[in-house]
């Protein structure tokens, strides 16, 4: 098992297959991003010797994000070799859902068992202003075939950026009263690439939950009060579902962060919201041991960073929120 200095138990990795993405949201990145050579990213063959390493040191939790994960090349057949790997006991995925309507049950008959899939308003010219490219019709078809999948329990992600969708909460609330789905509402982190409207058009949780209050009645606490993940969690009286609130900016869940990030080209990343970070893909291919590998990866938890530093004015502008993994 691999513990940091402050004794948390870090054993959840979310593994970024590439920085590519076949959207491009407002929040996240520039349209006319351009993208690493596939060369210079992690290959099947290295991330599935990474997975098994970091499950050797007891990371159990793997969570594929991106980019979007899904335009990986060969993507099944990966899910298939990490879902595989001795130790390994939960694999999920973030992600669009604009492909999920053809990849969503060769995913799950590969091993993958949940999903989380991006989904920032209902009203689809907003989600084309929001993503610039997106048709949400496309988003609902990936929804039905995960839940038809049985990749579930279904959380659905929506980020609220103001002066585009902070209206929408209500509508995409309104879904856990006939769904048993997750519906979470998040915060808007800063990062390099798009930082002005991250900082100036961040929609709080506090706000986002009075506003849901006030067209559909008080929520009552779900899940004990505890968090589930980042989410604290409430449930419209009666509803099937829950609503989630991840409040990284403004209540921030550090002490209970058990994670860490492996980007697309290989580098470990222990904290979302700071920029130190630990090669490991350049050893790797310079021949290094898994021993020495394994080295630096419990060297890298061990120091791994308490919290962020937004409260001091610390945003990480080494990297695009694609560039790191969601």
């Amino acid at each position: 098992m691999a513990f940091d200095r402050f004794g948390r138990n870090i054993h959840y990795l979310r593994i970024s297959l590439t920085d590519h993405c076949n959207l491009r949201c407002v929040y996240c990145m520039p349209e006319e991003m351009t993208f690493r050579p596939n060369a210079e990213l992690m290959q099947d063959d290295e991330i599935v010797t990474l997975t098994r390493l970091f499950a050797s040191l007891g990371f159990d939790k793997i969570r594929l994000t991106g980019g979007e994960p899904t335009v990986r090349a060969n993507v099944v057949d990966l899910v298939r070799r990490i879902a595989r790997t001795p130790g390994v006991r939960s694999v999920s995925m973030t992600t669009n859902g604009i492909l999920l309507s053809r990849l969503a049950e060769p995913l799950a008959r590969a091993g993958l068992q949940r999903v989380n899939i991006s989904i920032d308003t209902l009203d689809p010219k907003k989600f084309h202003r929001l993503t610039r490219w997106g048709n949400v019709d496309d988003v609902w078809e990936g929804i039905h075939a995960a839940e038809e999948a049985g990749l579930t329990p279904i959380k659905l992600n929506a980020v609220v950026v103001r002066g585009y969708n902070e209206e929408d909460v209500v509508a995409l609330a309104r879904l856990t009263q006939d769904h048993p789905w997750q519906v979470r509402f998040i915060e808007m982190m800063p990062f390099a690439g798009a930082t002005d409207i991250q900082v100036s058009q961040m929609v709080t949780a506090e706000e986002i939950k009075q506003r849901i209050e006030a067209a559909l009645g008080p929520l009552e606490i779900a899940n004990g009060g505890r968090l589930d993940g980042e989410a604290r969690l409430f449930r419209l009286p009666g509803a099937k579902g829950d609503l989630g609130f991840i409040a990284s900016v403004t209540h921030p869940f550090c002490a209970s962060c058990t994670r860490a990030r492996l980007t697309a080209d290989g580098v470990l990343r222990m904290c979302l919201l700071r920029e130190k970070e630990v090669d490991l893909l350049t050893p790797l291919r310079a021949g290094a041991t898994l021993e020495d590998l394994r080295r630096l990866i419990l060297d890298a938890v061990w120091n791994k960073p308490w919290g962020h530093g937004l409260e001091e004015g610390v945003i990480p502008l080494n990297r695009t929120m694609s560039e790191i993994g969601g």
